[in-house]
């Protein structure tokens, strides 16, 4: 049975980030891992955000398997760019640049306004990501699940990825997991 899958997970690790939560010496194991996650879990829609790490890993594999991509971003596209993608190590703006492009081509870009603080944004995101994916699977007659491209080990304070498990259990909506560690 195909799915519908809510993805979220961690960006890439800051330089000097201690513990590591996603190395960017990682992309590539992390990539095959999400690789091997579709093709053990056939998905007809993705939908998660565009931030560098796992969600742009999760949009570029979904694309090269023909998987429907729905981005929800959490302010316009150059901003969120800059605030989650070029800030962090590794050349994602490029790749960020392409595939919402692609993604915008087939209207499956969704802003999200009315947030004004940043972590305020990022929380209605992940809502909007859950319902997104519910209200796409009632439409195809298909099951929405979660997954979480994470290291396991939730923050001390306002930990998003473990917040968005959390509401997808809340939903009653299976969450399934993709290790970012070795």
């Amino acid at each position: 049975m195909q799915m519908v899958f809510a993805a979220a997970g961690r960006r890439i690790d800051p330089s000097d980030s201690n513990p590591a939560r996603f190395p960017l010496s990682n992309v590539a194991l992390v990539t095959e891992r999400i690789r091997g996650f579709f093709q053990a879990h056939p998905a007809t829609i993705i939908v998660t955000s565009a931030a560098c790490g796992a969600d742009l890993i999760v949009l570029d594999e979904a694309g090269r398997l023909g998987i429907r991509r729905r981005v929800i971003l959490p302010f316009d596209r150059d901003r969120f760019r800059a605030t989650s993608v070029s800030d962090r190590p590794g050349d994602w703006g490029p790749l960020y640049d392409r595939l919402m492009n692609e993604i915008s081509l087939r209207n499956d870009v969704i802003i999200s306004t009315g947030a004004t603080d940043e972590l305020a944004a990022y929380a209605a995101v992940n809502h909007l990501i859950l319902e997104q994916a519910e209200s796409l699977a009632r439409e195809s007659g298909e099951c929405a699940a979660a997954v979480l491209i994470w290291e396991g080990r939730p923050r001390r304070t306002g930990d998003l990825t473990q917040a968005f498990g959390e509401r997808a259990r809340e939903r009653g909506m299976k969450v399934l997991g993709i290790s970012t560690l070795d």
